[in-house]
């Protein structure tokens, strides 16, 4: 569905007036649409059909709590990072025993909340990590259950910050070290290795390096269980980019037809875990200019959202589409390429209010003439925006609304300057 789209001048999501949406919430304003959520979670499920899979739905991504229960409410499971996303599962309806438990630096205590949550399994990523959860599962009398995340040293072709999958990445271990350390699990009571875990990295969108990853996943799924440790689980990962310029990101059906052949070969039940696929192109955030400026050659539009909001322009040079909340139509393709349009656009750096260089949200990219109270949407900004929200400069973050139709839900309330300031310590009363 086109959850986003124009329609007489102004753009709706869904049902929904945007600009109605943010005269009633006000601005920065992220908006995300219903529809559209439950219609990729859909995708996935039938692509994958064949291995029943169990979509675990990537916290990390977007973790509102009205998002997490929406996709609990329509059968997901979850992918946590940390013990605060598994107690966010846990408030919104999450069942545990469908949630796998990722993450480089799990602490004795997220493992032991893990444990007596009753997590699927501990996605383990070292050596050291493994001794840690053998030893807490010990000293609690349990048995942990633990996927092996391998690196399969294939090369994702994305940005280097959410390249995952090789040799020499933070995340998981190589081929060779895996093996030895299933050779030490056998011998460790504590521990059931149950699967493998493969996450290759994020914004993929070719699937060849799935091919390549999934076939040396059914060799090593093989060697493990003639070690005797009983695989059931094939954790692929996510990581399915979407279409931020135009349209880059493949269909899931893509994917899945690389992936599904060699999981139907090891004989397990594939665990998958998308995030940015099912929310990214779900929300758009709304900003409002405040001022233009000329500087030299450059023009700004200086609106109110900002790096705060939505650091990944700043962080990964990222891009996102921009384009007035009021207009005939959508941005055109030209516009998106980075040259002139022939109705006259002209290129604007759109930034907002943070005392930063790096506050931008786009640099040079043409746009229709605007001013100030005029509404701007930053496509595309469902996953890894909020999430990843500040306070920078003591500017409170924005509102969240999920649109069902006609009918906007507020999720998340704007954050006033109390609340910023209420956990900080009163140095009067401490004289």
């Amino acid at each position: 569905m086109d959850a986003f789209h124009y329609q007489n001048g102004r753009l709706y999501c869904e049902e929904s007036s945007v600009a109605d949406l943010a005269r009633e919430f006000g601005t920065p304003l992220y908006v995300y649409s219903q529809g559209a959520i439950l219609e990729t979670l859909g995708a996935l499920k039938s692509a994958f059909a064949e291995v029943d899979p169990l979509i675990c739905y990537s916290v990390k991504a977007n973790s509102n709590l009205g998002v997490l229960k929406l996709m609990a409410t329509h059968g997901s499971g979850f992918d946590v990072v940390s013990g605060g996303e598994l107690y966010r599962v846990g408030q919104a309806g999450g069942a545990a025993d469908q949630t796998v438990f990722a993450g480089v630096g799990k602490t004795d205590l997220e493992i032991r909340q893990g444990l007596e949550t009753g997590v699927l399994m501990f996605n383990v990523e070292s050596e050291a990590e493994l001794a840690a959860i053998a030893r807490v599962a010990a000293d609690m009398g349990r048995i942990a259950p633990i996927a092996l995340r391998v690196n399969p040293d294939v090369d994702p072709k994305t940005h280097r910050y959410i390249s995952t999958g090789k040799k020499e990445s933070k995340f998981g271990m190589d081929i060779d070290r895996a093996m030895s350390a299933a050779r030490a699990i056998v011998k460790t009571p504590s521990l059931r290795m149950i699967g493998i875990h493969m996450h290759i990295g994020s914004q993929i969108t070719s699937p060849e390096p799935y091919e390549g990853a999934v076939r040396k996943g059914v060799d090593l799924i093989a060697q493990l269980r003639e070690m005797g440790h009983p695989i059931g689980w094939y954790n692929m990962g996510g990581g399915y980019g979407i279409s931020y310029k135009g349209k880059e990101g493949r269909p899931v059906e893509d994917f899945a037809r690389v992936i599904v052949p060699g999981v139907k070969r090891s004989g397990c039940r594939l665990a998958i875990e998308p995030g940015r696929v099912i929310v990214g192109n779900a929300g758009i955030l709304v900003g409002r200019v405040i001022y233009t400026k000329q500087s030299g050659d450059k023009r700004f539009l200086i609106q109110d959202a900002a790096m705060n909001d939505l650091i990944r322009p700043a962080l990964y040079d990222s891009y996102h589409r921009i384009w007035p909340v009021e207009s005939s139509d959508g941005p055109p393709v030209d516009a998106d390429q980075g040259g002139l349009s022939p109705t006259g656009l002209e290129p604007w750096d759109v930034v907002g209010p943070v005392c930063e260089s790096g506050d931008f949200l786009a640099k040079d990219r043409p746009l229709p003439s605007l001013a100030a109270g005029d509404l701007l949407a930053t496509f595309s900004a469902g996953a890894y925006g909020m999430v990843m929200a500040s306070n920078y400069n003591t500017r409170p973050r924005a509102a969240e609304v999920l649109v069902a139709g006609s009918r906007p839900r507020l999720v998340r309330r704007r954050e006033t300057l109390d609340d910023l300031l209420r956990q900080e310590i009163d140095l009067e009363a401490d004289d």
